[in-house]
């Protein structure tokens, strides 16, 4: 059996990036992914995003349980399973979120988590090309984070619209304020994808001291007495040969929101019931594995277009070939734009003091709102979540087996804060689509219709039509030992036992007011000092050295 400092468990977001920085210090890391290598083509076209999140090689097909908060619907949920993970399938948006949600964290009783104090791991990982205040972003990361470069008129004119209804434009709303309106920055440079594994990963192997085993599923955390010391996997999935490898100093679990409480309770730590009722003996009761699930969910109002070609229009057909083209010659094109290319961050109700909606939203339309079946005319899409979901679900295995789903229950909507900020999120689409900004181009509002009018209505509608963002975090919340449901301390150690961290989406004790990806980079990189020992100030003081 072969041991290494360090084995870290998934290659997504954040165990590319923790793999990188600890190969960086001079350990042996061995580096767990249940994918496969990140080869794919259409993983590093932007526009791959499409074909990607259905992709049954490239994605975890897991499946929601019925929701009574969406008519009993449940719903695909696809998380990476490739080198990158999430952040080779995603969305390709960076959004940070606001101070006050991470300030909310360390009030929580997590010092070290505040604003202020994790700044600068979000800027560490990051290179900024563009507009930028330099106390708030970084410029040499390796993670290049760029300006949408593919202009279009009414993405324009809805930006116009915004600043009708007294929203401000907001050229960096990872700077000092969210709020307002403008265009996503993208993990998107010179026409390709940069996932984890692009911008960290492929810097760790070149050093020699990180093997990297794909196609690996984790079957269980092995233990001496209370402390992990290693990790029983299967190679080569279902009927595959069962091997084990061993940590001397952590196992560092990264596999995220659903596979890390996932492999948890395979291992006997997790709550008394559902152990029981999945037939796993308890090695380590901890009541919060695999609760406190959280997820956005996001409802998609649509208007038919008139007087522009849209994405619709250049998106099939022989403009197709012409768009395929500038990108091959390094020109703007829909293959290197995100699938949301404007933001709106703003309020529910103008009572609120900060932001509660996020608006992603693209000159463009999907046939009954499923992504990727494009409808024959152009369209204009606005998607709209409460950026703090209160609802609350669990990710609970139902057997030992490690290659049957766990039962994943979101509980959309069942949090009145919840439906109400939709409710209000989609009035506010309403008087952007009948704003004077976009009355040249909306010829009809199509989803819904106007004739639904009522809060009832518009709810119904909610429940019926809306769908997940594929953001799902805090099954292993952080938090003091003495708070009931939390997992891990503010040092990311589980509760209880030794050598034995979680480091990925999972440890959120709330939603980020964000797309989770950059949440994640930064909760990776603070990791990492933690593991080893060390302060970002230090780190960033023999950065302005090097550079």
């Amino acid at each position: 059996m072969e041991t290494f400092d360090f084995v870290v468990v998934g290659g997504g977001t954040s165990g590319c990036v923790i793999t990188n920085r600890l190969s960086e210090a001079g350990f042996k890391v061995c580096l767990l992914e249940a994918g496969p290598k990140d080869i794919n083509p259409m993983i590093h076209i932007p526009a791959g995003y499409i074909k990607n999140i259905y992709s049954k090689k490239l994605t975890w097909n897991f499946m929601s349980e019925p929701n009574p908060g969406t008519n009993n619907r449940s719903f695909s949920l696809p998380q990476g399973r490739v080198l990158g993970g999430s952040s080779s399938i995603n969305g390709l948006n960076y959004v940070r979120g606001q101070a006050v949600d991470y300030d909310n964290w360390a009030a929580g009783g997590n010092p070290g988590w505040s604003y202020e104090e994790i700044l600068p791991y979000f800027k560490r990982s990051e290179r900024r090309i563009g507009h930028g205040d330099e106390r708030y972003r970084g410029r040499n990361g390796e993670l290049p984070i760029t300006d949408l470069d593919w202009q279009h008129p009414v993405s324009d004119a809805l930006i116009d619209a915004a600043v009708e209804l007294g929203i401000p434009r907001n050229p960096d709303y990872n700077g000092a304020k969210q709020d307002g309106a403008g265009f996503f920055q993208r993990t998107i440079y010179k026409g390709f994808r940069h996932s984890s594994a692009t911008a960290f990963l492929s810097k760790a192997i070149k050093r020699g001291n990180v093997d990297v085993r794909t196609n690996c599923q984790a079957t269980s955390i092995l233990f001496e007495g209370t402390k992990a010391v290693g990790i029983a996997y299967v190679a080569g999935g279902p009927g595959g040969s069962h091997r084990e490898v061993r940590a001397s100093r952590e196992v560092i679990l990264t596999a995220g929101a659903l596979n890390t409480p996932k492999l948890l309770q395979l291992s006997g730590i997790g709550p008394a019931d559902v152990l029981g009722r999945a037939g796993i003996g308890i090695f380590h009761e901890l009541a919060g594995v695999g609760n406190n699930l959280r997820d956005h969910y996001a409802v998609r109002m649509v208007a038919k277009v008139t007087g522009s070609k849209t994405i619709n229009d250049v998106a099939q057909g022989p403009a197709l070939l012409g768009q395929i083209a500038r990108w091959a010659l390094g020109r703007p094109s829909i293959l290197a734009v995100s699938p949301s290319l404007v933001h709106i961050f703003w309020k529910s109700d103008p009572s609120l003091s900060r932001p509660d909606l996020e608006f992603a939203c693209a000159p463009a339309s999907f046939r009954e709102g499923v992504v990727g079946l494009l409808d024959k005319h152009p369209g204009l899409t606005l998607g709209i979540w409460q950026e703090r979901p209160e609802s609350l679900g669990f990710c609970h295995v139902t057997s030992s087996d490690v290659f049957e789903a766990p039962a994943i229950q979101p509980n959309y909507l069942t949090s009145e804060t919840d439906q109400l900020a939709l409710i209000g999120g989609m009035r506010l689409a309403r008087r952007l689509f009948r704003s004077r900004a976009l009355d040249r181009y909306v010829e009809a509002e199509t989803s819904p219709t106007p004739n639904l009018e009522s809060d009832d209505e518009l709810l119904d509608f909610a429940r019926q039509k809306g769908t997940t963002v594929y953001h799902m975090i805090g099954t292993a919340r952080m938090g003091p030992r003495s708070s009931p449901g939390t997992v891990v301390d503010a040092e990311l150690r589980v509760h209880g036992l030794a050598g034995l961290r979680v480091c990925d989406a999972s440890i959120m004790p709330s939603m980020p007011s964000a797309n989770t990806n950059a949440s994640t980079l930064m909760i990776a990189e603070k990791a990492a000092d933690l593991i080893l020992g060390r302060t970002a100030a230090a780190i960033e003081t023999q950065g302005e050295r090097a550079a």
